[in-house]
């Protein structure tokens, strides 16, 4: 039986002789349903038309995206530590080319996940490299497709790898999470941020509820977002997509990019960061 994928948002369900009557991840407000109406894909029929891509965006971290573009176009992120390599985020295509490839750079020994829009076709992935997956058990109802390959950590922060601590913030999503390289760019570490923090065209970052629909971040959950990651080092930010990154100075642009969010959801236009 094919396992069924939304065209909007690219999470994968169970195998079933028919799709499911809808998407429940685009039928909730942080989402959508296509105005043209709800559509499905396999895997088996992406095979046919994309194929993956692959970035280095520093050493030992390679992007990993899907052309032409699918769904929310997300791109994961390979973290590259020898016996310790960690898939962030993830994406829904993926084809015996792309397991090849990504073997001879290490494998994966773990996939982790910011939030309920990536988990794509992460049962998938799970399998073609035997490796767990670690969601926040805040958003254990958004897993359309369960498999005993999910682990669900609770708490605020989650080692699960030598230096790459998960780290919960909320906001987005309940259990939205980010995770911290602490090699990341030659030891001052590195903050993999999805979208739970998003990198703007910018060069700094901001907040949302809901992206595609425009329903911002409330005050105290954008304040507890920068509590959560004060304490950590970083330099770069990598965002979701191959082009949102700020590759120096991150630390810094949260820190203003918080000022200015507040600022601006509290007083009139104009009001200085």
């Amino acid at each position: 039986m094919p396992a069924f994928i939304c065209t909007t948002c690219g999470t994968q369900y169970p195998p079933s002789d028919a799709p499911p009557s809808g998407c429940a991840i685009c039928q909730e407000e942080r989402q959508y349903v296509n105005p043209l109406g709800q559509s499905w894909t396999t895997l088996d029929v992406l095979h046919r038309t994309h194929f993956s891509m692959f970035r280095q965006h520093e050493p030992g971290l390679i992007g990993v995206g899907t052309s032409p573009s699918f769904a929310i176009a997300q791109r994961a992120l390979l973290v590259r530590a020898g016996e310790s390599n960690v898939m962030w985020d993830c994406v829904t295509f993926i084809d015996d080319a792309t397991i090849e490839i990504v073997r001879a750079l290490g494998g994966i020994s773990a996939i982790a996940i910011s939030h309920p829009h990536y988990y794509s076709a992460m049962v998938e992935w799970s399998h073609a490299f035997g490796a767990p997956i670690f969601l926040h058990a805040a958003d254990r109802q958004w897993v359309m497709r369960g498999d005993p390959a999910i682990e669900f950590w609770e708490g605020d922060t989650k080692e699960i790898a030598p230096g790459m601590t998960l780290i919960r913030c909320g906001g987005h999503y309940e259990g939205g999470t980010v995770l911290h390289w602490a090699a990341g760019a030659g030891g001052r570490g590195a903050l993999l941020s999805g979208d739970i923090v998003q990198v703007g065209p910018d060069k700094k970052v901001s907040f949302m509820r809901s992206y595609p629909d425009l329903i911002p971040l409330d005050a105290n959950s954008v304040g507890h977002i920068a509590k959560m990651l004060e304490p950590w080092p970083f330099d770069p930010i990598y965002g979701a997509w191959f082009e949102r990154i700020i590759p120096t100075g991150g630390k810094q642009a949260l820190a203003y990019s918080v000022r200015r969010y507040l600022a601006a959801i509290s007083g009139p236009p104009g009001r200085s960061p």
